[in-house]
C-alpha cells in the first residue's frame, strides 16, 4: 500500500499502481468527471498515471490554472488533427495553451480563410463526438526521428534534434493522429465541450524573422457553453472599452507617427492626468512624503555604478554631451540616491520618504507598443524610502496601507504576488534572504493572501506586486514594493547611528499607479470612459433649449466655475435632444437642461449619467450634490 497526501492535507492509502483517475473516483464520481490531470509531487501528469510510491497529489480541474492549461492544450491537439484531416499537406509546428485559450502553428501553402475556420470547427466537433482517448506513447530519440522524418514533419524533427541523444520522447495519439508532445492531456477528446476558433495570424517559426512565416490559428475552449459565451462577451466588451478608441472619441490623447510610443495628451486628457497627480500629491503629503525632482539625463558612470549599464542596457537610450557618454534615465532611483548623498544623515532623520513623478524612457520594440499600456516614455509615480533596518516592516506595512486606500478609491480589486531573486541579480544570498523574509513578514502581518513568483524579482531586490482586476475581470500589474539592500551598498550610503558610527540604510522603491499613462489607460477601460465625477474632464454640461435661456444658463455655469466644478455651456443652435445625445456620447456625468420653467423657478432639469432624467432640482441643491460627489470621489 502507498500513502497519498491530498491537497487538503488528508492522507489516503491505495494499492501500488492505483491511477489518478481511480483516486478521484474513490473520493466522488462527480470529481472523477471533472478531473483533467494530476499533480504528483509538483509534476503534472495524465489521469492514467499509476502511483507507485508515497506522494503528494493535487487533482486538477478546470478551476485550476494548470488544469485549464491541460484542457486548452488538448483542444490545440484536436484542432491540429482537424487541420491535417482537411488539409493533408499541412505541416505541424507547435500548439501550446496560452492565457484564455490556445493556438497551433501550421506550415501551409497559403493562408487559411475565415470560411475554412468554420470547416475546421466542424471537423473538431466530429473528433470530439468520437470521444477518442489521448494515448501517451514513449519512444527513443532515434525512433521518434525515424517516425517524424517518414511523415515529413520537419518542424518536429528539428525539435527532436535539439534534445539530448539519450532522451525518451513522448508522443500523444488520438485516433489516427499522432503528435510530438510532453503532455499531459485530458483523458479523451470528448472532455472538450465548448470551443471557438478566434482568429488567424502570421507567426515566424520559433519567433525569428529569419525563419519561415507560418499560419497561426487562435482558439479558446471551456467546459460549459455559458462560460464560452461569457468569455466572448468580455472580448466584445473589451473592444468597446479599448482605451485607444475611447481616447480618440473622448479627445484625451493621441499617438502620432512622429513619435511612436510617445503619447500626446490633449487638454481633456491633461485634466484627467492632473487630477490623478493632485490626488497622488495630497495623499502622499498626508503620509509624510516630500516631493523631489531629478534630471532626465545622467552620465554613464552613474548607470554603471547602479548596475543598470550591465543589467538593463538594452532598454536604455543614450546620447553624448561634451564627448562624454550619457543615458536617458529608465528609472528614477539613482537620482534619488544622489539627493540622499548631498549631506550626511542621522538615524533621527530616518525614515526619509521622497516621492517623484519622474519621466522615464525605456526602449520597447515597435511590435510591443500598445496605446498607453506599453509606451517608450512614461511618468513613474516613484517614491524611495531610506530607513533603518529596524523600520523595514513598519514602512512596508505603511506602503501597503497606502496602496489599499488608492485602489479602493477607484473601485479596483487586486491580488498580491511576492517575487524572489532572479537568475541575473546583484548581492549575496544572505542579503536576498533577509530582504525576502522582510517582505514576507509584512504581508503576513497584514494577513494578506499572496502568491510566490520564484525568480521574478528585480535585479537588486525582491518585490511585492499588486495586480489590479478591472470591471472585465482582467488583471494589470501596477503597484510595486521593492526592498533593496544593494543600491545603498553600491553607492556607499550612510547614516550616523546612536553609537556615533556610520551605518548602511535600507531602501524601498515603490510605485502606486506604476505609470501615470498606463493607469489612465486602465481607468479608461475599467470605467469605459464614464469616469467618476471627480476625474471627468467635463463634470457638468449645461444645455439651454433656446437662445432666450442662454443668459440664465451662463449664470449657472459661472456659479459652478467659481466652485471649481468643470462645467461647459452648449449654446449651439441645435435641438435639445441632439445636445443631450452628444453629451451622453461624451459620457458627461451631469447634464442640466434649462427651459422656461427652470428659469422661472431658479432650477435645472437634471439628467444623470446612468439614470437618465432625474427631474427638476434647485440650483443650490444640485451644487450640493455635485460638490459632495467630487469631495467624496463618488463612483456611479
Amino acid at each position: 500500500m502507498i500513502k497519498i497526501t491530498l491537497k487538503d492535507g488528508s492522507v489516503r492509502e491505495y494499492p501500488d499502481g492505483t491511477t489518478i483517475i481511480e483516486v478521484a473516483k474513490s473520493i466522488s464520481h462527480g470529481l472523477a468527471k471533472e478531473v483533467l490531470a494530476g499533480k504528483v509531487n509538483g509534476k503534472i501528469v495524465d489521469v492514467k498515471f499509476p502511483l507507485q510510491e508515497d506522494a503528494a497529489l493535487e487533482l486538477l480541474t478546470f478551476n485550476d490554472e494548470e488544469g485549464r492549461a491541460v484542457y486548452r492544450h488538448s483542444s490545440a491537439h484536436i484542432m491540429a488533427q482537424a487541420v491535417q484531416k482537411l488539409f493533408p499537406e499541412a505541416k505541424l509546428a507547435i500548439g501550446p495553451a496560452i492565457q484564455d485559450g490556445f493556438y497551433y502553428d501550421f506550415d501551409v501553402p497559403r493562408p487559411f480563410t475565415p470560411a475554412e475556420l468554420e470547416q475546421i470547427e466542424a471537423e473538431m466537433q466530429r473528433i470530439i463526438k468520437a470521444d477518442l482517448p489521448f494515448e501517451r506513447v514513449e519512444v527513443s530519440r532515434a525512433e521518434a526521428l525515424e517516425q517524424f522524418n517518414k511523415e515529413g514533419e520537419l518542424y518536429k524533427v528539428e525539435l527532436i534534434n535539439d534534445l539530448p541523444e539519450d532522451s525518451v520522447i513522448s508522443c500523444y495519439q488520438q485516433g489516427e493522429f499522432n503528435d510530438l508532445c510532453a503532455g499531459p492531456h485530458v483523458p479523451s477528446t470528448g472532455r472538450i465541450k465548448s470551443f471557438k476558433l478566434m482568429s488567424i495570424a502570421g507567426a515566424y517559426w520559433r519567433g525569428s524573422e529569419k525563419n519561415k512565416m507560418l499560419q497561426r490559428i487562435y482558439g479558446t475552449s471551456f467546459p460549459k457553453k455559458a462560460l464560452l459565451d461569457e468569455h466572448l462577451f468580455r472580448i466584445e466588451e473589451a473592444k468597446r472599452r479599448d482605451h485607444r478608441k475611447l481616447g480618440q472619441e473622448l479627445d484625451l490623447f493621441s499617438i502620432q507617427d512622429e513619435g511612436p510610443g510617445f503619447p500626446f495628451f490633449h487638454p481633456k486628457g491633461m485634466i484627467l492626468r492632473n487630477e490623478l497627480e493632485y490626488f497622488w500629491r495630497q495623499e502622499h503629503k498626508k503620509r509624510g512624503y516630500q516631493e523631489i525632482r531629478t534630471p532626465i539625463i545622467l552620465n554613464r558612470g552613474l548607470w554603471e555604478q547602479s548596475g543598470h549599464w550591465d543589467h538593463y542596457k538594452e532598454n536604455m537610450y543614450f546620447t553624448k554631451i561634451d564627448e562624454g557618454d550619457f543615458a536617458v534615465k529608465p528609472m528614477n532611483c539613482p537620482g534619488s540616491i544622489l539627493v540622499y548623498k548631498t549631506r550626511m544623515h542621522s538615524y533621527r532623520d530616518l525614515p526619509l520618504r521622497w516621492g517623484e513623478l519622474g519621466l522615464v524612457h525605456r526602449h520597447e520594440l515597435s511590435g510591443a507598443l500598445h496605446g498607453l499600456m506599453r509606451v517608450r516614455c512614461f511618468t513613474q509615480d516613484d517614491a524611495h524610502i531610506f530607513m533603518l533596518p529596524s523600520q523595514i516592516k513598519s514602512e512596508i506595512i505603511g506602503v501597503i496601507d497606502l496602496f489599499e486606500f488608492f485602489y479602493q478609491t477607484f473601485g479596483l480589486k487586486y491580488h498580491v504576488e511576492l517575487s524572489t531573486r532572479p537568475e541575473k541579480s546583484m548581492g549575496s544570498d544572505e542579503m536576498w534572504e533577509m530582504a525576502t523574509e522582510s517582505l514576507r513578514e509584512a504581508l503576513e502581518a497584514k494577513e494578506m493572501n499572496y502568491k510566490v513568483n520564484e525568480g521574478d524579482g528585480a535585479f537588486y531586490g525582491p518585490k511585492i506586486d499588486f495586480h489590479l482586476t478591472d470591471s472585465l475581470g482582467r488583471t494589470w500589474q501596477c503597484g510595486t514594493i521593492q526592498l533593496d539592500f544593494q543600491m545603498p551598498e553600491k553607492f556607499d550610503l550612510n547614516y550616523v547611528g546612536e553609537d556615533g558610527q556610520k551605518h548602511r540604510p535600507v531602501m524601498i522603491h515603490r510605485v502606486v499607479f506604476g505609470s501615470i499613462e498606463r493607469f489612465i489607460g486602465i481607468l479608461v477601460e475599467h470605467f469605459a470612459g464614464a469616469f467618476p465625477v471627480w476625474l471627468a474632464p467635463v463634470q457638468v454640461k449645461v444645455l439651454p433649449i433656446t437662445d432666450k435661456h442662454h443668459s440664465y444658463a451662463r449664470e449657472v455655469v459661472e456659479r459652478l466655475d467659481r466652485l471649481n466644478v468643470r462645467a461647459e455651456l452648449d449654446a449651439r443652435n441645435e435641438k435639445i435632444n441632439y445636445k443631450i445625445r452628444e453629451a451622453q456620447t461624451q459620457k458627461i456625468p451631469y447634464m442640466l437642461v434649462i427651459g422656461d420653467r427652470e428659469m422661472e423657478n431658479g432650477a435645472v432639469a437634471l439628467r444623470q449619467r446612468g439614470k437618465g432624467d432625474v427631474g427638476a432640482v434647485k440650483v443650490d441643491e444640485f451644487i450640493r450634490q455635485v460638490t459632495d460627489d467630487i469631495k467624496n470621489k463618488t463612483i456611479f
